[in-house]
């Protein structure tokens, strides 16, 4: 069932399908609330599963399209897509910026989640300060290099970032892969300008996780290789939050090339006792 919401600045598309205790599903890049509808298919059966447009993607508009976006309004947003849809601790999984995006509401509103994965989340803050400094000056390099030389050239070098291996598809077999259409292009393109710098920005304190009194669950792609960025990224959550990086299926978008086994996955992490 679509649905919008008026928000500061934006209006926001979002989704509820399903029935059963609210799942909140918050993408990765260019993701819309359709990216893992593939995903979602899979668990509507048992969870009220809900996604949106991060503002400036697909659907939800800005009010002022050419200022940017910050993690700070991006975590109001998906506070208040929980608040329209349910008064109750909401179970959730963000996936790489969504990833970002549910730790920092873990630590603003506890109150709202129950148990978060947070699936290799691309925060610099909770690397140590030299690695910090290097990989952010990565993720500035790629977003030169997008304003520079265009898609075509940077995402091979997204991908390299994200140990994603482009000359080997690693894929569910009879999974019908999204075509790159116009209006993927645009989200592309509002990450790489908006997004990226958001990030680049982000001095969020992560330290105060392990206080929270919710049950964090860092995530990484079983094919995602140990020494690029997303994974220690992981690994360095794991460490303040004292529970174990549990392996999902695929590599850093495991959760839109491996739905199937990615679903079957997160339920069993979900249902696991803390």
């Amino acid at each position: 069932m679509p649905e919008s919401l008026v928000v500061p600045g934006a209006v926001l598309h979002y989704q509820v399908r399903g029935t059963g205790p609210v799942l909140l599903i918050a993408q990765s890049g260019e993701g819309d609330a359709d990216r893992s509808t593939d995903l979602v298919a899979q668990l509507t059966d048992a969870y009220t599963v809900v996604t949106y447009d991060r503002r400036g993607l697909s659907r939800s508009r800005l009010a002022d399209p050419g200022r940017g976006v910050t993690l700070a309004e991006h975590t109001d947003d998906a506070h208040r897509v929980l608040a329209a849809v349910t008064d109750a601790p909401a179970l959730m999984l963000g996936c790489s910026l969504g990833a970002v995006i549910g730790l920092r509401l873990a630590r603003l509103h506890p109150e709202q989640l129950s148990t978060l994965i947070a699936h290799e989340p691309i925060a610099p803050g909770l690397l140590a300060e030299g690695t910090r400094i290097r990989h952010r000056q990565e993720l500035a390099d790629l977003r030169a290099r997008y304003l520079r030389d265009g898609l075509a050239a940077t995402v091979p070098e997204i991908a390299r970032t994200l140990g994603i291996d482009p000359t080997h598809a690693d894929a569910e077999p009879d999974l019908t892969p999204q075509p790159m259409t116009e209006r993927r292009l645009g989200n592309f393109d509002h990450f790489l300008r908006h997004d990226f710098p958001a990030v680049l920005a982000d001095d969020f304190d992560y330290t105060d996780l392990a206080t929270s009194g919710l049950r964090i669950v860092p995530a990484a792609g079983r094919s995602t290789p140990a020494t690029v960025f997303d994974r220690q990224c992981a690994v360095a959550l794991a460490e303040l939050v004292g529970h174990p990086v549990v392996e999902f299926p695929g590599g850093h978008n495991g959760n839109t090339s491996h739905p199937k086994a990615y679903a079957e996955r997160l339920r069993e992490a979900l249902a696991t006792s803390p």
